[in-house]
């Protein structure tokens, strides 16, 4: 998303280290509505300066910056004259490059830990002297650069945030993007607004006609097709594109046999109601399943995936004709779990990792830089129904990931009906908009049950169900006893070869949300 002269809005860049965190910190900033970018730690400065930065963050790391091989950024962007906010690892950073010194701490700080704000101007503006701050560290400076002075201490960091205002270079040892640091808006904000001068102008709105003519000038005279699943990410990116492109853009249902109970009729019905886009149906569930066959690795279970999907819209789209461009509704999440040249890779997501080589389509994917709540605002803004807006996330490769195992046409019937049924049972309870996402899972493990007094030997359902914010993270649901045991009994009841029903109480991390 390369900022031009006309852009209504601000940018800052955020250099990913390999934190965990460095998505958090985009996310702050756009919370202060000010555009943000992520780009890997080596970008060159020309490649920083191509978006017009009004600051810079440098997000924390796992390394050590005094080590041979720790990351480091364009030496040349402390002498640009862009502001510049290290976190953590970035801060150890700035004061190593720039004739400091950072060592090992002598107690590393972890958790919830006091800090002494000295010098109340610049981020500290507006809050106390004495906080609370959210720590994860095991180096420290140990001596400031020329031309930098303490803004803050701990009681075993001497220099908890530092500064150089001449030049604007600022750094705090704390990590004021998690909600464990409550007043740490506050220093974000402070660093935007009184340090680099943003101004509060990007929204949602503005990224809609960003992109509306983004696409415009991308496709030309082209035509595209959209790989529609009847989520609230590709349901937006084919209005999105639709409005920039008009009917040169057809989109593309592929039913690959692996959707939830009733979904293919219900995508249709929803779709041809409420847009006036092209569509096609295709009915892909033999060739899906006959890839899977056999199957058992979930990496190797999303590649197939990937590229059967591949193949059957460049299939659609040679029968259609000139067609040279294939939407899709990519997030952010999607990018980072599949793995950067800075962030591990999680799992491979079939929209990303798992397409092939060999494609021919060229890719539109504009929300690949954001996350889920911010694309259902611009669902909302596209006037989306709110029944899509507010579908829980279903991954791409659908129930293939939640059946631990084979996929077989067998397993795919009895998890349908025990998702339907906890599905129903939370929308009975005015419980469904209240998680992020709830789904159950298919075990391959049998154990021992009683039934009319009989011994019965089937499987386990896992159901599984979550709060979050963007995806990145979640927490597990407290989900009422009442609504657990209405679950239970019904599945146990009502499908066959189900003898029990377990609830997953892990968060993300150390798990992920979805089970493969």
């Amino acid at each position: 998303m390369e900022t031009d002269p006309g852009t209504s809005y601000d940018t800052v860049v955020v250099l990913d280290f390999g934190a965990q965190y460095a998505q958090l910190i985009a996310r702050r900033v756009r919370e202060s509505r000010v555009h943000s970018v992520i780009l890997p730690f080596d970008a060159s400065l020309e490649e920083i300066q191509r978006y017009r930065p009004k600051g810079v963050i440098l997000s924390g790391g796992p390394a050590s910056v005094y080590e041979a091989n720790a990351p480091r950024c364009d030496r040349r962007l402390f002498d640009s004259g862009i502001p510049i906010l290290g976190i953590c690892y970035g801060m150890q950073l700035m004061a190593h490059e720039l004739g400091g010194r950072t060592g090992p701490a002598e107690r590393r700080e972890y958790g919830r830990t006091r800090l002494i704000v000295e010098d109340p101007l610049d981020l500290f503006v507006g809050l106390e002297r004495r906080l609370i701050c959210w720590m994860s560290h095991s180096d420290v400076v140990t001596a400031l650069p020329p031309g930098f002075l303490t803004l803050a201490h701990t009681d075993n960091s001497p220099f908890a945030a530092i500064a150089d205002r001449n030049r604007r270079l600022y750094g705090v040892q704390f990590h004021p993007e998690v909600t464990h640091t409550p007043w740490g808006m506050e220093v974000i904000r402070n660093f935007l607004f009184r340090v680099c001068g943003c101004r509060p102008s990007w929204t949602m709105e503005s990224f809609i006609d960003r992109e509306v003519q983004r696409i415009r000038e991308v496709v030309g005279e082209g035509r595209a097709i959209c790989a529609l699943s009847g989520g609230v990410d590709s349901s937006a990116a084919a209005a999105l594109v639709h409005r920039a492109i008009g009917d040169r853009l057809t989109c593309i249902f592929v039913d690959h046999g692996l959707l939830r109970k009733g979904e293919p009729e219900q995508v249709i019905r929803t779709f041809r109601d409420h847009f006036q886009i092209p569509l096609v149906y295709v009915n892909a569930r033999d060739r899906f399943l006959a890839r899977l066959k056999g199957i058992i690795d979930p990496e190797e279970k999303r590649r197939r995936i990937g590229e059967e999907f591949i193949q059957v819209f460049e299939e659609e789209a040679s029968r259609l004709g000139e067609v040279d461009f294939l939407v899709q509704g990519t997030l952010y999440p999607d990018v980072i779990e599949s793995g950067t040249r800075v962030a591990a890779r999680i799992k491979t997501h079939h929209n990303v990792g798992g397409l092939p080589s060999t494609m021919h389509l060229q890719l539109i994917e504009p929300f690949r830089e954001l996350f889920k709540d911010e694309v259902r605002e611009v669902a909302r803004q596209l006037g989306l129904p709110s029944e899509l807006v507010w579908r829980h996330p279903f991954p791409g490769p659908g129930l293939a990931i939640r059946i631990v195992g084979e996929v077989t046409a067998e397993r795919l019937e009895i998890l349908r009906e025990a998702d339907a049924i906890l599905l129903e049972e939370l929308t009975s309870a005015g419980l469904l908009r209240e998680v992020w996402q709830a789904f159950a899972v298919l075990l391959p493990v049998r154990t021992v049950g009683v039934m009319g007094d009989a011994r019965t030997y089937g499987e386990v359902i896992v159901v599984r169900a979550v709060t979050s914010e963007d995806g990145m993270t979640a927490d597990w649901a407290r989900l009422p006893e009442e609504v657990l045991e209405a679950v239970a009994s019904r599945i146990t009841r009502e499908v066959p070869g189900i003898t029990r029903v377990v609830y997953d109480i892990t968060s993300k991390p150390p798990a992920t949300i979805e089970w493969e």
